[in-house]
């Protein structure tokens, strides 16, 4: 529950700093027809934010389920167990319906590049386990957390990216653009 509400805090947060909304210009005499322009833009946004918290806190939620799942090289399902990228790729296709690459350092060339500072829940961590750039990868999930399929021999666990293993290994984040974000970064929105 704390998870959901610091996603949710997170949106609002956003959401506060967004530019407002621009009001058409209808003149004086269609006022109130403005408002109810206004009103509709408000409502429609609204619906796009809950939505975007709906999906996060669904994948989030989602994540958390399959913990105690085997590692298993090359894996990709509850039944065979999960590597790394196989486990991403199944969160976003089961929660998002976005089907991202196979393998790891593909899933970081598919997804927008961002901060470490503007991680957010649902948002990819990569890491260089195997002295080349992206060689693993997980699921932020907030707090400093993020869930994955580490190694043979483990299974799914949620970890602390503030530990000296993973601080040392951190090789960046990613973040999954939907197709209506890509169609916005397209059109110049």
């Amino acid at each position: 529950m704390r998870l959901i509400l610091l996603t949710a805090s997170l949106l609002l947060a956003i959401s506060v700093h967004a530019a407002p909304l621009q009001r058409p210009d209808f003149g004086d005499d269609t006022a109130v027809e403005a408002g109810v322009v206004d009103k509709s833009l408000k409502g429609q946004f609204q619906q796009v934010r809950q939505t975007v918290v709906d999906r996060t806190s669904d994948l989030v939620v989602t994540t958390m389920g399959f913990l105690g799942v085997p590692y298993r090289r090359g894996g990709n399902t509850v039944e065979t167990g999960f590597d790394c990228s196989g486990f991403v790729r199944a969160m976003y296709n089961q929660t998002v319906g976005h089907l991202l690459p196979r393998r790891a350092e593909e899933q970081a060339a598919a997804t927008q590049k961002i901060d470490r500072s503007e991680l957010k829940p649902g948002d990819l961590v990569f890491f260089n386990t195997m002295r080349r750039a992206f060689s693993h990868v997980g699921i932020y999930v907030g707090e400093g957390k993020f869930i994955h399929s580490p190694k043979p021999g483990a299974q799914v666990r949620l970890e602390d990216m503030s530990g000296s293993y993973w601080q040392r290994r951190f090789s960046g984040a990613r973040r999954v653009l939907s197709a209506q974000d890509d169609s916005l970064k397209s059109s110049g929105d």
